[in-house]
């Protein structure tokens, strides 16, 4: 397939059907949808499933029936509709059922607007349903990796059983850049533990329920324990010029290619910065930023919200070094000019404070 000027939101579509993904089930929601109107245009053309289901609560339990039988299956929806979703996920990822959902961020909280944010962070990392449960997150900086980081996705839901969640913003999702698509489809890997209506699968039982408290212990340490190897297997970032770096910019999604441009800017003007780019929000990139703390002097998250990613990066920092915040919300991105001229703000007061 040649490159491609495409959307966001459809070269998420794109990527998923390249990984195999064959159902579709969503609710169309601004900034998210072009995702459900490319599925229902894209699926059927490959003998895939779209069903628009009648509220976001339906979708989330339509993909509970699909991942039962085996298939991959996505949603895709924006805050909101992720609310609404929540029952659900705590039900796929207690019945271990792998899944894709794609969240194209708004502005909140309520129905807000349909400008980007990021901040769904909390509900989407730090999970919004009940239980013990984590979901992997995967945070794309550009319309590859909308298409890229949806096909490891499913790679990733299904190794581990759980769902995956793509979590972009408005910008990404509205943004048009060229993409490289793979060749080759992904051939989609046959599931033993599958319910698939043949007499090999009968004994298969897909199910959350545990009544016995002894029981429920054991599942959720065997959930447990698969958060934990993802933890030690799964955890992606990126640096941009970090190695001599004083002061450290912490950015995902949009914000982070911004931050690109800001670390230029300020090393002509003699501050030494670079730029971590976590691109899984789960598993967060603990270990490297406190390995960048042994050299770095401070940290400075940047975010669109009133500050939600900066608590993990103090966990991770864990007091070592002073983390500073910068942010905008309400569905305004920041310049590479403003945020410049608020890290160079912060570095005169703790300059002036050492």
């Amino acid at each position: 397939m040649p490159k491609q000027l495409i959307k966001g939101n459809e070269a998420i579509v794109k990527g998923a059907l390249l990984a195999g993904c064959r159902a579709f089930y969503g609710y169309p929601i601004t900034p998210a949808s072009e995702i459900a109107e490319a599925a229902a245009k894209w699926f059927p053309l490959v003998g895939g499933t779209f069903l628009q289901a009648e509220s976001e609560t339906a979708a989330i339990n339509m993909i509970y029936g699909a991942a039962s039988t085996g298939i991959r299956c996505m949603t895709a929806s924006s805050g909101p509709g992720i609310s609404l979703m929540q029952e659900g996920l705590s039900y796929l990822a207690g019945a271990e059922l792998p899944c894709v959902i794609a969240d194209i961020t708004r502005g909140g909280p309520g129905l807000g607007n349909i400008a980007p944010e990021q901040s769904d962070y909390n509900q989407v990392v730090k999970v919004g349903g009940h239980g013990c449960y984590k979901t992997l997150v995967l945070a794309p900086d550009s319309v590859q990796e909308m298409s890229d980081l949806t096909s490891l996705a499913f790679e990733l839901a299904d190794k581990y059983r759980n769902p995956v969640f793509v979590m972009a913003d408005g910008c990404l999702g509205q943004m048009m850049e060229p993409v490289e698509f793979n060749t080759t489809a992904i051939a989609a890997p046959v599931k033993p533990w599958a319910v698939m209506g043949t007499a090999p699968t009968r004994k298969n039982l897909i199910t959350s329920i545990d009544l016995e408290p002894e029981l429920l212990e054991k599942r959720i340490l065997r959930l447990d324990a698969k958060y934990k190897q993802a933890e030690r297997e799964e955890v992606r970032f990126e640096h941009w010029q970090t190695a001599d770096a004083d002061v450290i910019l912490v950015g995902y999604g949009i914000v982070a290619r911004i931050l690109k441009s800001v670390v230029e800017q300020a090393r002509r003007r003699g501050i030494k910065v670079g730029l971590l780019r976590p691109i899984t929000l789960y598993p967060f990139p603990s270990v490297e930023l406190r390995r960048l703390a042994e050299r770095a002097t401070m940290f400075i998250a940047v975010e669109m919200s009133t500050g939600q990613m900066i608590e993990d990066v103090r966990l991770a920092v864990n007091g070592r070094r002073p983390v500073e915040f910068f942010g905008r919300c309400g569905g305004i991105v920041p310049s590479a000019e403003e945020i410049l001229e608020a890290v160079s703000k912060i570095c005169v007061k703790e300059h002036a404070h050492a």
